[in-house]
């Protein structure tokens, strides 16, 4: 069985697309996924399975939206990709000073030159970016609400959702200790 980490884009957010966790991790189960638990109220599902990501990411998604009438992006990643984007990171979090932030962005696909052009034109002087491969690994000097690089973000769609730092250590310890 491997385990996942489903990220899902967008849910919980402003007040839009809400979904209970209970009812969540029930559609899971329901799509007979196993050992399905989930973390904080922004779309972060663990489960096992033996299906092969893209198949799974796809019934995901059509069970959300037959549930839940919410079409919307499930990034996969597996408890060994997750431990490697998490080694990938090129910032340092305890050398963060006051108001800087890591956040990472799981991609569904690589970027297109186009979307990398796009992300360019955002970074200031107070940000870092660094894509490597599904990933993007973002550095902001000051807050993310701020910064015209999260909104450029934003605007990549569908094939993107972004956690911070924090978030994303907790879902390797928590799938750590699923392997356990």
């Amino acid at each position: 069985m491997t385990i996942y980490i489903a990220l899902l884009r967008g849910i919980n957010v402003g007040g839009n697309n809400k979904i209970k966790m209970a009812e969540l991790k029930a559609a899971f189960e329901n799509l007979g996924l196993t050992r399905v638990q989930t973390y904080i109220q922004s779309g972060n599902i663990l489960f096992e399975s033996e299906e092969g990501a893209g198949a799974l990411r796809l019934r995901i998604e059509q069970e959300i939206h037959a549930v839940f009438g919410i079409s919307l992006t499930v990034v996969l990643r597996t408890a060994e990709e997750l431990e490697r984007m998490i080694q990938n990171c090129p910032f340092a979090a305890e050398s963060l000073s006051a108001g800087q932030s890591i956040h990472v962005s799981a991609l569904t696909e690589p970027l297109s030159q186009q979307q990398i052009d796009l992300l360019s034109n955002g970074i200031s002087e107070i940000d870092e970016v660094h894509i490597h491969g599904h990933e993007i690994y973002v550095l902001y000097g000051q807050s993310i609400l701020d910064s015209k690089l999260a909104k450029n973000l934003q605007k990549l769609g569908g094939v993107v959702t972004t956690r911070n730092w924090n978030t994303m250590n907790k879902l390797a310890a928590l799938a750590k200790a699923m392997k356990a």
